[in-house]
């Protein structure tokens, strides 16, 4: 009878008490030692994990402020060493790296050492190209190895990768691409989604076209393209060299604070944020964060033959979290395709039978992929033997209760009875999670079960107190090692300081509304701010009113999203149209086209309003969390400052269309 498993945060508190003497009566007394000596918190993490340097590291930290903490001065990393040091142990314990599909059912496998010689293969290609140490390479790839291959082969070398998924309008990827001038473009000329193939070819023309810095296209090529791209190599060719140079090559040696990857948070107005994040800084956040997802590696006995999936684009930080299953020495499973099927034969059992195929121990999804199949009647029981997964993780958008108690009492009709629900919130901002999952404490249902260890988190009132049992702001008090470097572009970081401590100096300011509960439980409400969260994907209003008052019928317009806990989100746009123009059904249509166009047609608004005004402040700015607010049931006198706002005169109108929404 094979061993009870044991949890990787009980397998880190035994190393504690038998390396450093450390013992602790509760998970709350640990916490709280993790966010209050933070030299021997990581320190310790750097111990347990047995990270590597050339040079150590002559302080753990050395500035303990936000922004411009300073984390183990002196050492080096690279991340995708970190992958590639569990390609012989794996590898003779029978174990893929990676194994996908895609919607037409193409399954393949990638063996450890086959992942470590395309690795080599790659990048040894961007150097032939050119490609130096903190140079950035720019990809247009949907989420398939030859993606996973592309990224470590960057990271290997010292370039500085950042991704866009092929969903999304040409306008918004070289919005976030042309920031950060890279000097090479990967790209796939085509994708298969929701059942249709989607030609991609032209998109990447004009992304080439609208990147002057670009100096090589890599193609992934597809079935679905209906043109040849012009490209200066193909993937498949960058990716299978096997010689002697390929044979000796290694990851090379950075330092800890070298630029990973440039992801992207868009906000109110402007570009959207490009954030800088390092080599050590998201492994160390990393080893943190592993204590609670639980993931344990495929070739030791206590979690033999562990099998990671978490559905993802490439364009959501979930992706990230996706290879990070790699760094734990997991196998990694990717779905590349819609997780409800075709678009006219809707099917959410698809993953649950990717799932089931694959012997997958730990599935994770967006809250919103959940909720979708408790609505569409999923029989989870009827899509194959599920009794391999032992965890299911939730994230992008507060998990209901009703929906967690669903997918518990799924799983006692497979037969695991009270499978552990790992559900986490943090952000693309610092990739990682503030507040999550902890195997071996009490579960209700709808809730988080703790703040993660390192992470300093409260909830903040008005007047800037902790609180408990209350919603607050989220803050986090102490710095962490995966936040921004800085924002690219950023010079004199007066943006970085605007965006996370402008309202309270020296403490990150996520902007998620926040509960705390005495046992230390905790609920996230949604946005504090005016940022949409759609289905766990991200986006800035500024996104949205490019592409809408791009239209000349269009004078101004604002957008809410009222996803908040137990609903699902919903959109609307406001727009004031010129004289003689009508929100008609033609109009609606150009205005849906044009955000399909720009942004993604995930960000197409469930309704659609003809306002008589913007409501803004004496300074300009649109009013979008007083009205949200407003939308969500709080009077408009408590949400809003009529002396500050331009025109006050047209609440009225928003008020009685806030009213007619609720009835």
């Amino acid at each position: 009878m094979a061993a009870p498993y044991i949890p990787q945060i009980r397998l880190y508190q035994q190393w504690l008490h038998e390396q450093r003497g450390l013992q602790f009566d509760s998970y709350d007394a640990l916490w709280r030692w993790s966010v209050t000596d933070l030299d021997a918190f990581w320190s310790s993490l750097w111990d347990y994990e047995r990270f590597e340097s050339p040079t150590p590291y002559t302080a753990v930290l050395t500035e303990r402020r936000m922004p411009g903490a300073r984390w183990f001065t002196g050492a080096q990393a690279n991340y995708a060493q970190r992958v590639l040091r569990h390609v012989n142990a794996a590898h003779a314990a029978g174990h893929p790296a990676i194994v996908s599909e895609d919607e037409q059912g193409r399954v393949r496998e990638l063996r450890w050492p086959e992942l470590q010689r395309q690795v080599a293969s790659v990048a040894l290609t961007l150097r032939d190209m050119g490609v130096q140490r903190g140079d950035r390479v720019a990809a247009y790839l949907p989420n398939v190895p030859e993606t996973i291959v592309a990224f470590l082969a960057c990271a290997s070398i010292g370039a500085v990768w950042s991704i866009c998924a092929p969903d999304m309008g040409t306008q918004a990827v070289a919005d976030r691409f042309r920031q950060i001038e890279p000097r090479v473009l990967i790209a796939s000329d085509g994708v298969f989604y929701g059942g249709r193939a989607l030609d991609r070819s032209g998109v990447v023309q004009q992304l080439r076209e609208a990147l002057p810095t670009v100096q090589r296209l890599i193609a992934l090529r597809s079935p679905h393209a209906t043109t040849t791209l012009p490209a200066d190599a193909d993937f498949a060719a960058a990716s299978a060299r096997n010689d002697a140079e390929v044979a000796a090559f290694q990851p090379e040696w950075l330092p800890f604070e070298h630029p990973l990857w440039i992801v992207y948070s868009s906000g109110t107005t402007g570009l959207p944020k490009a954030l800088v994040h390092s080599h050590g800084g998201i492994l160390m956040m990393m080893a943190a964060s592993g204590k609670h997802g639980d993931i344990g590696k495929s070739y030791e006995a206590n979690s033999f033959g562990e099998r990671f999936h978490w559905y993802s684009s490439t364009g959501w930080v979930m992706w990230n979290s996706q290879v990070g299953g790699l760094v734990a020495g997991a196998t990694i499973c990717l779905y590349d395709g819609s997780p409800a099927g075709p678009k006219d034969q809707p099917d959410w059992g698809v993953l649950w039978r990717f799932a089931a195929r694959h012997r997958v121990t730990y599935f994770g999804a967006g809250a919103a992929f959940y909720a979708n199949c408790m609505k569409a009647g999923v029989d989870i029981a009827a899509c194959g033997d599920l009794g391999a997964v032992r965890a299911l993780g939730a994230t992008g958008s507060p998990l209901s209760e009703e929906v967690q108690r669903w997918g518990t009492a799924q799983f006692e009709r497979v037969g695991t009875r009270d499978i552990w629900w790992n559900n986490i919130s943090g952000g693309t901002d610092f990739c990682g999670a503030f507040v999550g999952g902890h195997r071996e404490l009490p579960q209700v249902p709808g809730r988080m079960q703790c703040r993660q260890l390192g992470c300093a988190v409260e909830a903040w009132n008005e007047a800037g107190e902790p609180v408990i049992d209350e919603v607050g702001e989220l803050v986090c008090t102490q710095p962490l090692p995966s936040m921004p470097l800085y924002l690219w572009g950023d010079t004199d970081g007066q943006r970085y300081l605007a965006s996370y401590f402008d309202v309270y100096p020296g403490v990150w300011r996520h902007g998620d509304w926040l509960k705390i509960h005495a046992d230390g439980s905790c609920v996230i409400y949604g946005r504090s701010d005016a940022t949409i969260n759609r289905h766990g994907l991200r986006l800035g209003t500024s996104e949205i009113y490019a592409a809408v008052e791009a239209l000349p019928e269009v004078l101004d317009s604002m957008v809410i999203d009222l996803e908040y806990l137990g609903r699902p989100s919903w959109m609307a746009l406001f727009v004031v149209l010129r004289e003689g123009a009508t929100l008609d059904e033609a109009m609606q249509r150009r205005i849906a086209d044009a955000i399909k166009a720009a942004v993604s047609p995930r960000f197409i608004p469930d309704a659609i309003y003809q306002a008589p005004e913007i409501p803004r402040t004496l300074s300009g700015k649109k009013q979008e969390v007083p009205i949200k607010k407003l939308f969500l049931g709080q009077p408009i006198d408590k949400v809003v400052n009529r002396d500050a706002m331009a025109n006050p005169g047209c609440l009225g109108w928003y008020v009685e269309v806030a009213a007619r929404r609720a009835g």
